[in-house]
């Protein structure tokens, strides 16, 4: 949990540091995506080589030295974590929240990028309808906004309220298209839970039967998902 939190931190401020300087928007996909490598790619390619032509280098590079290994901070978190249980988490997720909603201003105020995450640190802290709402206003801004993992957290933010029909439905509609396995699992036992169970495993089975024709690397990074999916059947 300690981990997830120090990565999402390190993600919203990579995120807010490629909006606000203007970097390649692709980068933001590979921060969402990949998480810590995502980051690494990014300080590497994008901050270190800037860091090293100024004049503040060495004391610069010390920082970068201390944030690609965040051990301290990180023992730091799960001894918190471990005093204070989730209230240390919801304060984690406080502090992106923070960030989200101060890059969130000028310019940048109705970004859906950073709209999405704000939503998904909300979603984080345990305040599912605060994330809905937030991916509503996203979507009222930026209607030709497009991403899967926004609809994915939308779905789970409506189930999360209890308003299981909607939830089907983004489920229905995200689970084919939607590059993983996640979303399916995900409908597939929200259906399971409703007492849907045939139509549940006919979910699971087609997401199984597509997975055994996929290449290796896929089956490998989604084998928790797959995992879940047989457990269905």
């Amino acid at each position: 949990m300690s981990l997830l939190i120090l990565s999402i931190i390190v993600q919203v401020a990579l995120i807010i540091h490629v909006v606000k300087t203007g970097r390649n928007q692709i980068w933001i996909w590979v921060l969402a995506l990949l998480s810590l490598p995502g980051a690494i790619a990014y300080i590497a390619v994008e901050i270190v080589p800037e860091l090293f032509r100024s004049r503040t280098a060495q004391r610069a590079a010390r920082g970068l030295r201390k944030a690609m290994d965040p051990a301290r901070e990180l023992r730091r978190y799960e001894s918190e974590a471990r005093v204070a249980g989730n209230v240390a988490s919801r304060q984690r997720y406080e502090e992106a929240i923070g960030q989200y909603r101060e890059a969130l201003s000028g310019l940048y105020e109705h970004d859906p990028n950073l709209m999405l995450g704000l939503a998904q640190a909300q979603f984080g802290k345990g305040d599912a309808s605060a994330a809905r709402a937030t991916l509503d206003e996203l979507i009222r801004r930026n209607p030709d906004f497009r991403s899967p993992a926004g609809h994915l957290l939308y779905a789970r933010a409506l189930e999360a309220e209890g308003n299981v029909p909607k939830a089907l439905e983004e489920y229905a509609v995200l689970a084919p298209s939607y590059p993983g396995a996640e979303a399916s699992v995900r409908y597939a036992q929200l259906l399971q839970a409703q007492g849907r169970r045939a139509e549940a495993q006919k979910v699971a089975r087609e997401l199984l039967e597509q997975a055994r024709i996929a290449p290796g690397h896929y089956r490998r990074a989604q084998r928790p998902w797959l995992d879940a999916a047989q457990r269905l059947l």
